[in-house]
C-alpha cells in the first residue's frame, strides 16, 4: 500500500499517536506524518504510507490554513487555554481595533519560538524544560502570514475566531499571544483546527474510525491519494517499453524513452502503465531522477 491518507485528527491525539494507530489498522510499518499538531488541535493531517513517505518533507513545506479561537485579556504560560494563567485583564477592544492589529502581523515576520514547543535547544525539547520551570533563550524564526480574517468577535467577553493562512513553522498560539500583546491586553488561544495543508483539505479527511471502517469494507484504497498530487504543475509522461529497464534501475533517461501525454516541463511526472513511478528533471540533454516511487 502506497500513497497519502488525509486524516481528520481528533482532539486528544498527538501526530505520533495517529501514526501508531494507523500502523495497527493498516498493518504497515512505513508510515510518516507531515507536521506536528498539538493534542488539543484538530483537523487536517496528511499521512504518507509506503513509498509516499519520500514526500513527507514536501508536504510539510506547503502553506497551511487554520481556524483559531482566541480569548483577549487572558495570558497563560502555554499561550493557550490549557496553561497556567499568568494575567487577566478587562478588555475594551473594538472590531476595528482588532482588525487593524492583525494587519501588523501580515507578510514576513519574526516569531519567537514558544517554550511549550517540540523544538530542541542543546538536545532538549523546550516543552520538557518548560515543564520543569526552566526558561531558556530561544531564537526567532522568520515566518510568512499570508492572510488573517476575523470570522466573528464578541466585544463583551473579548473572544473571537480567525482564519489564518501561513507558512510552515508558524505557531498559531504565539500569533494569538502577540496580537494580544499588540492590543495591550494579552490573549491566548482557545481552540485550533487545521483546515488545509497544502493541497489537502478537510473535505477529503478521514477520522481513524472511518479508516478502519473503509478497511473492513475493502474500499479504503479509493481514499488513498497518489503522491503525484503534489506535482500536478509538472508535465506528464509514460515510460516507453525501451525505457522500462532504465527506469527500474533509477538511471537517467534520454528524451526518446518518454512519451509525453501532457506539456513537457523541466520536471516531469513519469508513469508506468498509468501508475506514478518517478519524478525526473531535465538537464544536460537527459532526464535525471529526482524521486523514485517504484512499486
Amino acid at each position: 500500500m502506497n500513497g497519502i491518507i488525509v486524516i481528520n485528527k481528533e482532539k486528544g491525539y498527538t501526530s505520533h499517536d495517529v501514526v501508531a494507530k494507523l500502523r495497527g489498522i493498516l498493518h504497515i510499518k512505513k508510515i510518516g506524518h507531515t507536521g506536528t499538531l498539538d493534542p488539543d488541535a484538530t483537523g487536517v493531517l496528511p499521512v504518507c504510507i509506503g513509498n509516499a513517505t519520500k514526500v513527507c518533507d514536501l508536504i510539510m513545506d506547503r502553506t497551511k490554513t487554520y481556524t483559531a479561537g482566541v480569548k483577549l485579556g487572558l495570558v497563560t504560560d502555554t499561550q493557550d487555554i490549557s496553561g497556567q494563567v499568568l494575567s487577566e485583564k478587562a478588555v475594551k477592544v473594538s472590531f476595528e481595533e482588532l482588525t487593524e492589529a492583525t494587519k501588523h502581523f501580515l507578510g514576513d515576520i519574526s516569531q519567537l519560538t514558544p517554550m511549550y514547543s517540540a523544538r530542541k535547544v542543546n538536545g532538549q525539547k523546550l516543552v520538557d524544560l518548560a515543564r520543569k520551570g526552566i526558561t531558556v533563550s530561544r531564537e526567532t524564526k522568520r515566518i510568512t502570514v499570508h492572510a488573517i480574517d476575523i470570522l466573528d468577535f464578541d466585544e463583551v467577553d473579548g473572544t473571537f475566531s480567525m482564519r489564518v493562512v501561513c507558512s510552515k513553522g508558524t505557531y498559531i498560539r504565539t500569533l494569538c499571544n502577540d496580537i494580544g500583546d499588540y492590543l495591550g491586553c494579552g490573549a491566548c488561544m482557545t481552540s485550533l483546527r487545521r483546515n488545509a495543508s497544502g493541497e489537502f483539505t478537510e473535505e477529503e479527511a478521514l477520522t481513524l474510525s472511518m479508516v478502519e471502517k473503509l478497511r473492513d469494507e475493502g474500499t479504503l484504497s479509493e481514499r488513498i491519494l497518489s503522491a503525484d498530487k503534489l506535482f500536478m504543475d509538472y508535465g506528464r509522461a509514460e515510460i516507453t517499453e525501451e525505457g522500462r529497464s532504465f527506469l527500474h534501475n533509477g538511471n537517467p533517461l534520454t528524451p526518446d524513452k518518454l512519451c509525453f501525454t501532457e506539456e513537457n516541463t523541466e520536471r516531469v511526472r513519469v508513469y508506468e502503465d498509468d501508475v506514478f513511478t518517478a519524478l525526473y528533471e531535465f538537464r544536460d540533454r537527459l532526464y535525471w531522477p529526482v524521486k523514485m516511487f517504484l512499486q
